[in-house]
C-alpha cells in the first residue's frame, strides 16, 4: 500500500516570479529560503508522485462549467497556461493511474469529483513548484478546487475531501510514497479596489488555528471569518484539503509574511508526517 510521506501547504502568488524585486532584498531572500526548504522536504520524503491541490483561475473551466472539485488522470500536463508568467514552458508527467484511483475512492466516499485529461496547468501549480526547486521529473496529479466562483464547497466538505483522499492514498497500490503540496491564500484581493492588502490578523489567526489542530475550530474561522481577507483568501479551502489529508498529524508554520507589494500574505506550513518505511509496508 502508499503511504503519504509529507504534505504541506504554501501561498502560489504570480507576482513572486514576476515582480521579484517589488519587495526587498531581506523578505525575498527569506521567503525564497522557505520554499527551497519546503522543497527540499519534500524531495527528503523520496515520493514516487506529487498531488498538488490548487485551483483553476478560469483557464480550464469557466462560469458555465466549473465544478466544486476536479481530478487530473492524464500522463502530462503543459504548464503554465498563463502567457505573461516568467516561467519556463514545461510539460509535467502525470500518475493517469493514482488519478483515476482517487477519483473512484471519492466516489465510494460520497463526493462526485470531475475528472480531466486534458489539463493545462496554471500558476497556482507551477509556481511554487519552481520556487520549491522540485524536479519537474516528478509526476504529478492535479486536484482542483473551485476557490474562485460561488457557490463555493464549503471549508468543511473541503476538509472531509482531504481525510478521503488521505484514505484513498493509503489504499493504492501503484505508488509506494506520495506527497501532498496544498497552494494558494492566504490573505488577498484580485481586481478589486482592495487589491494589495493583507489582513495580516486574519492569516495569523487562520495559521493558529491550523497549528492548534482543532478542526471544528479551524472550519468555523475558515467560514465566518474568510470574507474578511479578500476574494483570493477563498483559496484557503487548498489548505484545509492538506489539513484533512494529514490525518491528525500536527501542522507547523516555517513563515509568514505579509507582503502588500506582492499582494497577499506569504505563508508556508508542513504537517509532521511519519516517513518511515516501515509505515509503507502492506
Amino acid at each position: 500500500m502508499a503511504k503519504l510521506v509529507s504534505v504541506h501547504a504554501v501561498s502560489h502568488v504570480p507576482s513572486m516570479v514576476n515582480f521579484p524585486g517589488a519587495i526587498g532584498e531581506a523578505d525575498r531572500l527569506e521567503i525564497f529560503a522557505a520554499f527551497k526548504q519546503v522543497g527540499a522536504e519534500i524531495a527528503a520524503a523520496r515520493p514516487d508522485v506529487v498531488i498538488i491541490v490548487s485551483d483553476d483561475h478560469l483557464h480550464n473551466f469557466f462560469l458555465d462549467n466549473l465544478p466544486a472539485f476536479c481530478i487530473g488522470a492524464a500522463d502530462r500536463y503543459p504548464t503554465p497556461v498563463e502567457h505573461w508568467l516568467k516561467v519556463d514552458k514545461a510539460v509535467l508527467p502525470g500518475d493517469a493511474a493514482l488519478g483515476a484511483h482517487l477519483l473512484g475512492e471519492m466516489l465510494q466516499n460520497d463526493f462526485d469529483p470531475a475528472l480531466s485529461m486534458n489539463l493545462t496547468l496554471d500558476h497556482g501549480t507551477i509556481v511554487p513548484l519552481v520556487l520549491a526547486g522540485l524536479s519537474a521529473d516528478i509526476p504529478v496529479v492535479p486536484l482542483l478546487v473551485n476557490c474562485v466562483q460561488p457557490p463555493l464547497p464549503p471549508m468543511r466538505r473541503c476538509l472531509k475531501l482531504g481525510k478521503a483522499i488521505g484514505a484513498a492514498v493509503r489504499t493504492y497500490r501503484g505508488a509506494g510514497r506520495v506527497a501532498l503540496l496544498a497552494t494558494g491564500g492566504i490573505s488577498h484581493d484580485v481586481a478589486t479596489p482592495r487589491m494589495g492588502m493583507v489582513n495580516e490578523a486574519f492569516d495569523r489567526a487562520f495559521l493558529n488555528h491550523l497549528v492548534g489542530g482543532d478542526e471544528a475550530a479551524l472550519t468555523a474561522y475558515a467560514t465566518d471569518h474568510v470574507n474578511e481577507a479578500g476574494n483570493g483568501a477563498e483559496e484557503i479551502r487548498n489548505w484545509l484539503v492538506a489539513q484533512g489529508a494529514a490525518g491528525g498529524a500536527a501542522a507547523e508554520t516555517i513563515l509568514y509574511k505579509p507582503m502588500p507589494a506582492w499582494f497577499t500574505g506569504i505563508g508556508l506550513v508542513r504537517w509532521q508526517i511519519d516517513q518511515s518505511e516501515d509505515a509503507c509496508a502492506d
